[in-house]
């Protein structure tokens, strides 16, 4: 059984359909990326299943439970963690105090210190910068503090929003690092990226979206070859 099954998944903004009746699905240890222009649907694909849009119609099965309609932070409590674009750090608290919000739903202290030891251990300059106010940092920094609150919250599966966005190039190299680095010890990861060559080299697993609908799919080294796809997306 899959981790996360989405079936037959509608959303829209009004009267505007944002997606209409997608279908896809993540494996344990898998990350799967999600590729395609500026409103083709991707972040709300993310949006819907993380409960912060509720879909019209369809279905979203995580760990075998159907979580269709659920609040976010229930979601969250399952561990479904959403790194949302642009990041949202709370700019006027501290780079520790954005890294126990993560953990806003744990009781276990002695793990969570453990745990904010080991994000200062794997993110060098936040531990230079852990009584610092998250919004005087750079957007590399705030991204690497995004993720390491998501981290907080012990993910079963990771979604990341445009990572990558708006951030040197240096700084994309060294994002996609972190999440090699977290594929790395197994917690799987559902990405949606702009740079769509970076999303490929790392995926497992990648869906093409536009106007709401996938029109294709296929391991992602596989697609990082096809003609169409290199045309469209990776130039």
């Amino acid at each position: 059984m899959a981790l996360l099954e989405i079936h037959d998944l509608h959303t829209s903004y009004g009267a505007i359909k944002a997606l209409r009746g997608i279908s896809f699905k993540i494996e344990a240890n898998q990350v799967v990326s999600l590729i395609g222009a500026n409103g083709a649907g991707k972040s709300t694909t993310l949006n819907t299943i993380s409960g912060l849009l509720k879909p019209r119609q369809g279905r979203i099965i995580f760990d075998g439970k159907n979580i269709t309609g659920w609040r976010s932070d229930r979601i969250t409590g399952l561990g479904l963690v959403q790194v949302p674009e642009g990041r949202q750090i709370i700019a006027p608290m501290t780079v520790m105090e954005n890294l126990m919000l993560g953990a806003y739903r744990r009781a276990d202290r002695e793990a969570i210190d453990a745990d904010i030891e080991s994000i200062f251990k794997r993110f060098k300059r936040l531990d230079e910068r852990r009584h610092q106010k998250a919004g005087s940092m750079s957007g590399g920094e705030q991204q690497m503090l995004a993720v390491g609150r998501a981290m907080m919250a012990q993910p079963r599966l990771l979604m990341l929003d445009e990572p990558s966005m708006g951030l040197a190039p240096l700084l994309v190299n060294e994002v996609f690092q972190i999440i090699a680095d977290i594929k790395a010890q197994g917690i799987p990861i559902l990405l949606v990226e702009q740079n769509a060559r970076k999303a490929l080299q790392i995926a497992d697993y990648a869906y093409v979206l536009e106007r709401g609908v996938i029109v294709k799919e296929g391991a992602a080294k596989v697609l990082a070859e096809d003609a169409e796809i290199i045309s469209t997306y990776l130039g």
